[in-house]
Formats: C-alpha cells, sequence, structure tokens
C-alpha cells in the first residue's frame, strides 16, 4: 500500500468546496485565530459557461462541471434510469443549477424543530440566518435582508406566454405571489433568481472569492476525498488523492463533511460509518454501525407536460433561427437580459394537490420552450412547459457506494412513485395542470397537449404517464438526517455533529430530516451558516 503524503495541520478541514463548504470557509476562517483547508475535487469555477445563465444547458451532464451520475433504473419510472446532476466544481451544485431562491415554507421548519427536539431550527430562528447571508434586490425588511453576499434579483426577461399562463391560473383560482420566501408560498408568480447583473451569482463568487487573500485559509481544487482519517471513535482529518497521489491531512479541531446529499454518506460509508450489513458487502471494516447513512434520500421528481400552442412566440421559435440566435447574443452581450439571462424557470407557483392539504404540496415550474428530454436540441413547434412536482414525496430512496474507490459512482436510487400516495398526488398534478390550460386566457392560442398526451385520463393511465415523462429537478437532501438520540435512523444531532463520534460533522443538505418545500439551495446556505454558528460556539465553549 503507498504510503499517503502528509499534506500538514489545518484547525478545520471542510471536504467538499460547494455550496455549503464555501460558506462555512468563509464563515470559520473568518476569524484570524483558526486555519481553514477547503478541499474541492472538481476545478475552479472559471469556465464562461458557469457564469452566463444559460450555460447550465452546457454545464449539466458535463464532465468539466458534473458528476454525471445516473439513478438505477427505477421501477417508479417504468424502469427508466435518468442523470442525477451533482456540481464538481468549485461552488458544486450552485454553479450548475437553476438559481432559483426559494426557502421553504414555515411548515417545514417547525417540522425539522418537532423532529429535532430543538427550537433553533424552526422559522423564527432560522429566518435571521437566512436574512443574514442575503442581499435582496428590494432591499431590507422583516422577512429579507441587504447587507448579505448572497444576490437575489429579479429575473431579466419577459415573455407574453407566461403572462397569460398567470392569468389562467388566477382564473383557475390561484391568486398572483408576488414573493415566494415569506414562509407561505401559495400563488402564481415569478421565481427570484441568484443572479447579478444577469450572470449567476454562485457560492465561489460569492462567499470565496472575497477572502481568498486570508493567510489563514487555503482552497485546494482537484483534490478526491477518498475517507477519514479516525482515531479511534474521533474524526483526525481526511485522506484525498491530488495529483495523483494520495495525502493524508490533519484536523485540529474537527472534520467537516460538506460534499452533499450523495458525497458525504459516501464519505462516512468507506470510512467504515454507515449500515453494518451494506459495508460488510462493500468489503469495507466497521468503524460504527449507524444505519441511517445513505438512507432517507429524499428529492422532487418534476412532471413535464408540454403545450404546442399558435400564435404566440416561445423559445423554440428564436432558438431554431440563426437571426433569433444572433438576436440573443446580442441582447445579452449588450444589455445582460433576454434568453440568456434565463434561469431554466421563470415562472412559478405554488399550489394544494387537494383541499385537504394544509399547505402547498406542489410546485410549478413553466418555461417557454419544450424539448423531449435534457440535453435534446429544443422543439422545432412553438410550445411551453409546464412542469409540476410532488413537494414533499412519501417515497423515501438510498445512496450506497458500490466499491471502496471513491472515483466510482454510487448506487443512487430514489425509489420514485414507489408509494401509492406519491402516484395519487401524480394524477391530481397532471390534472391541475390541465385545469389551467383550459382556462380562457390560454384559449386564443389553442393550446394541445403534446406530453404525456390527453388521451391518458384514468388515475392508472396518468400515473403511468408521469412515470414516463418524470424527471428529477436535482434536489437530493436527507441522507445523513438530524434527529433525536431515540431516532435509530439519525445521523447527525441538532447540532450537526456525527452521532457517537467525536471532532465530525456534516454541514450540507443530507442532514435535513426532510425536504424542504421548494428548491432546496438557499436552505442549504441557511444550514451552513447555522452550522457555522455552532462550530464557532463550540470552539469558544
Amino acid at each position: 500500500m503507498t504510503q499517503a503524503r502528509d499534506f500538514g495541520e489545518f484547525d478545520y478541514v471542510i471536504a467538499g468546496g460547494g455550496t455549503a463548504g464555501c460558506v462555512l470557509a468563509n464563515r470559520l476562517s473568518a476569524d484570524p485565530d483558526v486555519t481553514v483547508l477547503l478541499l474541492e475535487a472538481g476545478g475552479k469555477d472559471d469556465w464562461i459557461w458557469i457564469h452566463i445563465p444559460i450555460g447550465y444547458l452546457k454545464c449539466i451532464n458535463n464532465p468539466r462541471t458534473d458528476w454525471c451520475y445516473k439513478t438505477e433504473a427505477e421501477p417508479g419510472l417504468n424502469g427508466r434510469s435518468i442523470i442525477y446532476a451533482r456540481g464538481r466544481v468549485l461552488g458544486g451544485c450552485s454553479s450548475i443549477n437553476g438559481m432559483l431562491y426559494l426557502r421553504g415554507q414555515v411548515r417545514d421548519y417547525e417540522e425539522w424543530a418537532r423532529i429535532t427536539g430543538d427550537a433553533r431550527w424552526n422559522w423564527e430562528s432560522v429566518l435571521p440566518v437566512f436574512k443574514r447571508s442575503e442581499d435582496y434586490w428590494g432591499g431590507a425588511d422583516a422577512m429579507h435582508g441587504d447587507q448579505g453576499e448572497w444576490r437575489v434579483e429579479k429575473q431579466r426577461l419577459h415573455w407574453d406566454i407566461l403572462d397569460r399562463y398567470t392569468k389562467a391560473a388566477q382564473e383557475a383560482g390561484i391568486p398572483f405571489k408576488a414573493d415566494y420566501n415569506r414562509g407561505d408560498n401559495f400563488g402564481i408568480g415569478h421565481f427570484e433568481v441568484n443572479q447579478k447583473k444577469g450572470v449567476r451569482w454562485n457560492a465561489s463568487k460569492a462567499m470565496l472569492r472575497p477572502v481568498l487573500n486570508r493567510p489563514n485559509l487555503k482552497v485546494v481544487t482537484g483534490a478526491l476525498i477518498d475517507k477519514l482519517v479516525m482515531g479511534g471513535k474521533e474524526a483526525r482529518g481526511v485522506e484525498f488523492s491530488l495529483d495523483g497521489a494520495t495525502h493524508r491531512v490533519t484536523a485540529r479541531i474537527e472534520t467537516l463533511l460538506t460534499a452533499g446529499a450523495i458525497g458525504s454518506p459516501g464519505i462516512l460509508q468507506r470510512s467504515g460509518i454507515g449500515p453494518a450489513n451494506l459495508l460488510q458487502n462493500r468489503g469495507v471494516p466497521l468503524l460504527h454501525d449507524l444505519p441511517g447513512v445513505g438512507g432517507n434520500l429524499q428529492d422532487h421528481l418534476q412532471l413535464r407536460m408540454i403545450f404546442k400552442v399558435h400564435g404566440i412566440t416561445t423559445l423554440n421559435q428564436r432558438a431554431n433561427s440563426l437571426w433569433g440566435k444572433a438576436m440573443m447574443g446580442l441582447e445579452y452581450a449588450l444589455f445582460r437580459s433576454g434568453p440568456l439571462s434565463m434561469a431554466p424557470s421563470q415562472l412559478g407557483g405554488f399550489f394544494h394537490s387537494s383541499p385537504e392539504v394544509a399547505t402547498p404540496d406542489l410546485e410549478f415550474h413553466v418555461q417557454p420552450l419544450s424539448l423531449e428530454k435534457f440535453g435534446d436540441p429544443l422543439h422545432s413547434f412553438p410550445a411551453f412547459t409546464a412542469s409540476v412536482c410532488n413537494l414533499r414525496p412519501s417515497s423515501r430512496g438510498v445512496v450506497h457506494i458500490r466499491d471502496r474507490n471513491p472515483a466510482t459512482a454510487p448506487v443512487i436510487a430514489p425509489n420514485y412513485l414507489s408509494t401509492e400516495n406519491d402516484r395519487q398526488v401524480a394524477a391530481r398534478a397532471l390534472r391541475l395542470t390541465r385545469n389551467i390550460v383550459a382556462q380562457p386566457a390560454m384559449a386564443p392560442y389553442r393550446p394541445e397537449e403534446h406530453q404525456p398526451g390527453a388521451q391518458k385520463q384514468t388515475d392508472e393511465e396518468l400515473a403511468r404517464a408521469a412515470g414516463d415523462i418524470g424527471t428529477t429537478i436535482f434536489h437530493p437532501t436527507c441522507t445523513c438526517a438530524m434527529g433525536r438520540a431515540d431516532d435509530p435512523n439519525a445521523v447527525v444531532d441538532s447540532e450537526l455533529r456525527v452521532r457517537g463520534l467525536g471532532r465530525l460533522r456534516v454541514v450540507d443538505a443530507s442532514i435535513m430530516p426532510t425536504i424542504t418545500s421548494g428548491n432546496t439551495n438557499a436552505p442549504t446556505v441557511m444550514i451552513a451558516e447555522r452550522g457555522a454558528e455552532l462550530i464557532r460556539a463550540a470552539r469558544k465553549a
């Protein structure tokens, strides 16, 4: 066995340079008395397509910026395997995601507080944490902050088709909503985004670049993390490969896993921390039996309904002509606006799948474009997409290592649509979308259902159709979930410390006990902010 090279000692070693890792690196290194090392497997975020918003189309499923994972063949998706993008670049998923800023609902955080028994995770307690990092375009008020690094702006484009859909939703009884980040997001309106003057605002740009000159902070890219270095039941650092050699770094105070809902459980499992039977099957010596590591995977599955339209412009027409492409490029070059400044979704909505649901459990992403599947060209005919997802799925999946090699893609099995409730919600969601499109506001444009097809009418047909058209919106969470001491499946406590082990925390989206009712990047920023608070308080105690 090759001897690992000594990479030195730091007070804190942060394993993963994604959203959470960048926030932690900023906040912990603000104290000049400590030293901080941030390790990232990917490269620097210096590719132009990371920063042009529409560039997510070039970043996802591209090994330059993405791990290029795929799910297992899913029974709920009628035997399909789908791509599962995870950022492999400084800034992580904030460098390749849809840029939507959504905190979730009050009820999400009340549930976290109940599950953990810790009121510090309720809405009232986390709201100031959200506000602390926020730089909101509309200025500060009771719900928003404007002194932070995390820029939130309105989108810089307009589409008539989206205005018509908004009106149709209102005709269907859904009110207009100007701000989805006030705790109750019922309604229809335009998403706000993490952009600055039409350019993607990722975690690296917001949190890391301004502090790279701190002498107590070191950032290393191209560092593939293998496993933890343990001393009995205490973490002492990590082992990683860099430039073809194995290195070992020591963490004097704590090791912090920030590799995300896919990466963090993998590091734990390769370190002998996780379900005993899984580790035995993978030939990993058991150090600490922790059944919940890699379990409880929750994600948002979107059902992409496509409607052909007539007499109104969509991106399909513009993008399929040389003149249209040239004008889009010019508009972005001159004004940082237009289609190249687009997030994947411009218009959004939060609705109830049934009257029995107390708070909205469906999220719509409406786009003035259509394509068969991600990576395909846009359709030649004018059309829009109305994607709808179940915000609170009852299905639970797993993330497991395949072997001991950190370069091997893990088993990702979300188990989409594996419960009867999720299939029923899917059928209702498709019907609700049809009802909106059938309203008078849309009638002049003669919408025709292209996908999944109007001939599918019964619950059984619609549930199967959901399996045919369902794709992830890349929100894996909950695989190292917080919980009480008496919860056998909890991986970390409410202070994000790994149960039964010392000097080790997980600080990323994997610690959510339940997925938030909306896009997950903003909650990840909050988790890292709260994690930094807890870590600093522990050191000073």
